[in-house]
């Protein structure tokens, strides 16, 4: 005689499994040039370091789960030690995929720059998916005397698919911090109807980017910074050396068209090859 389990209201209903991933990965100086100091990854998370032209050591972060849901997590620790020039991007654009649950999919990420270093932070774009719900939280620590070049770009749903938004949460925070001392922190929190909420308060747009720049040639490149600016962004100083831009756009491919020549003027090395692709 065959005993079926009790699948009745009171069983144990089991939750999905959910992606985990961590990447911590240092640089240090040899002989002059920039290599790798240390590197943990584990889970759906890994880094690989491809030859380029440039001076910086150049990690591509790879999410193997293809993306974040409900209950994913990923955290990502990367750090310029003295001296060094570390560039970190995305092999692809990360995607916020519907959520399963009420539970956000988050990705945690610090960053250190140490004395003379210089970080250079530029992932592809984050596309939100209807149905999406995504944490963010970054944290930057620099140096008195180092420099540090960061660009996050959201896409809120797949303009060229005609999708829309109507039911997501986006929740982003970035923290900057100088030797300890908090510099900038730009907190954004969407939910519910997300594309009507955009269109209400930035004119339609789908996608935006938050560019900071903190060097001590931060005064001086405003002005070119912002000639090569659309009628829907702006460049200003946080501080003597601090540039904040923020950019709008109908669509990534706009967002991207700005961007580029922007992190082009601000950086030291070409960026990343797959910025080009």
């Amino acid at each position: 005689m065959l005993h079926s389990p009790d699948l009745g209201p009171t069983a144990a209903v089991h939750d999905p499994p959910r992606a985990r991933g961590v990447v911590r990965a240092s640089a240090k100086l040899r002989g002059g040039v920039s290599v790798i100091d240390g590197l943990h990854q584990a889970g759906s998370f890994k880094a690989v370091f491809p030859r380029h032209e440039g001076r910086a050591l150049q990690a591509v972060t790879v999410n193997t789960a293809g993306g974040v849901t409900s209950g994913d997590r990923f955290d990502g620790e990367f750090s310029a030690g003295d001296g060094t020039d570390l560039t970190v991007t995305t092999q692809a654009a990360e995607r916020a995929y519907r959520a399963g649950s009420a539970q956000p999919g988050q990705v945690t990420t610090r960053l250190s720059v140490a004395a003379e270093a210089r970080l250079s932070w530029l992932p592809q774009e984050t596309i939100l998916f209807d149905g999406a719900a995504f944490s963010r939280r970054m944290t930057v620590d620099v140096a008195p005397s180092g420099r540090l070049l960061f660009v996050e770009p959201v896409v809120f749903g797949r303009h060229s698919a005609g999708e829309v938004l109507q039911q997501a949460l986006f929740d982003d925070r970035v923290t900057l911090y100088q030797d300890g001392i908090p510099l900038f922190c730009d907190a954004v929190r969407l939910s519910g109807d997300v594309s009507s909420q955009m269109e209400r308060r930035a004119g339609g747009a789908v996608a935006l980017a938050s560019v900071l720049y903190l060097a001590p040639d931060a005064q001086a490149v405003l002005g070119d910074i912002r000639a090569l600016l659309p009628s829907t962004a702006g460049a200003s100083l946080m501080s003597r050396d601090l540039l904040h831009v923020r950019v709008l756009a109908a669509d990534s491919f706009l967002l991207r068209k700005t961007l580029i020549p922007v992190l082009e003027r601000l950086s030291t090395d070409p960026l990343p090859r797959v910025w080009r692709i």
